[in-house]
């Protein structure tokens, strides 16, 4: 496939500019890569900003109050995101969520949810619209997210114990209010909301049982994340690792649980129910059973650049294309040209060695 050549006196950043084919056709919803993985997700980064210092995520090792964050003139504004987002929508993606950083942290983040909620599918389908939150500011914004057109939440909560709660965020949040933004969540209409537990072996691992007892029957679904070597800060070691089949087992002593099947072809999260119909759990098992074979998922950064995985060492700026004035053609056979030639398995591949190499932090792509 040829390709249109920029000068390269136009680049800002030359090895991270995508290539435009000349001979591309309209997007068709048909996308896929190399391993025929389709472009289901994608995972828009709104701020590299968060007011929480999860050492796992942002530790405050590195993100001290001399870290120089994004200034607001390189950060995607709304226009952007949503001409972005319309591209990949026309790709086939069906479903949306926006991360951080946090999120809420986005000033008038309502009216980026109303533009994204207009947009539909090529079958004229409204697209999911989600959005990953620590909850703390859940409470305040709960009802003008649900009423923007948001559709579902996902809240971080890593131990309902509150003095290790504490010292996992880093910055003495207390569980209580992680908790009072769950409920206003649910007073505004979101069900079920999903409960993200990042496990880490001999930190929080000891509270798996307490957090599947206390959501049990409530409607919400806790999923268990396996302690993952994501960018290069978290101080990540296979042996803190807690495997989603231990996780299933020390549940199971309380509460037999049974497989269930994924809601659709490529989601993480292996389902679990409870035998007595009470409920669910999900584990998500990205170091122990590597999932790379049905990734769909597709992430913006907060600036504007396009990773084909969670793992990515280097993006493809679409914002420079924007900025030098291509049409939404020119980026749409941008992007399609990326996800055909993408063939991302870092998990499967994944050594001590490659474990080490540097890569893009989580708060910056998102989780």
């Amino acid at each position: 496939m040829s390709s249109r050549v920029i000068p390269i006196a136009d680049y800002r950043q030359l090895e991270s500019l995508p290539a435009i084919p000349m001979d591309a056709s309209p997007p068709s919803g048909l996308l896929a890569d190399t391993r025929g993985r389709r472009l289901h997700d994608l995972r828009i980064s709104v701020t590299d900003r968060c007011n929480f210092r999860c050492t796992y995520c942002m530790p405050k090792t590195v993100f001290d109050k001399s870290y120089q964050f994004l200034p607001h003139s390189e950060v995607l504004s709304f226009e952007e995101i949503t001409r972005l987002a319309r591209l990949f929508v026309a790709h086939g993606t069906e479903k949306i969520r926006l991360t951080g950083g946090e999120p809420l942290l986005r000033k008038n983040i309502e009216a980026l949810i109303e533009m994204l909620s207009d947009l539909r599918t090529p079958a004229g389908d409204a697209i999911d619209l989600t959005l990953t939150t620590n909850a703390s500011l859940l409470p305040k914004k709960a009802h003008s997210l649900k009423a923007a057109g948001l559709k579902r939440l996902t809240v971080s909560l890593d131990s309902l114990d509150d003095a290790v709660f504490r010292a996992m965020n880093d910055v003495d949040f207390p569980v209580a209010r992680v908790l009072d933004g769950i409920a206003a969540a649910e007073d505004a209409g979101f069900g079920p909301v999903k409960i993200n537990m990042v496990v880490k072996r001999g930190l929080n691992d000891d509270g798996i049982a307490d957090m599947a007892r206390h959501f049990k029957g409530s409607g919400h679904i806790v999923r268990f994340i396996e302690f993952m070597d994501v960018g290069s800060s978290n101080g990540w070691r296979m042996r803190d690792v807690v495997p989603s089949e231990e996780v299933v087992e020390r549940i199971s002593r309380f509460a037999p649980l049974e497989p269930i099947d994924p809601n659709y072809n490529g989601e993480v999260a292996e389902r679990w129910r409870y035998t007595d119909g009470s409920g669910e759990i999900g584990v998500i098992s990205s170091v122990t059973q590597a999932f790379c074979s049905t990734c769909t998922r597709a992430r913006l950064s907060v600036e504007g650049k396009l990773y084909t995985c969670l793992f990515a060492h280097a993006g493809h700026d679409l914002r420079a294309l924007m900025q030098l004035g291509h049409t939404d053609e020119d980026i749409a056979a941008a992007i399609a040209l990326i996800w055909e030639r993408r063939d991302d398995r870092y998990s499967e591949v994944r050594t001590a060695a490659t474990a080490r190499e540097k890569k893009i932090e989580m708060s910056y792509i998102g989780g």
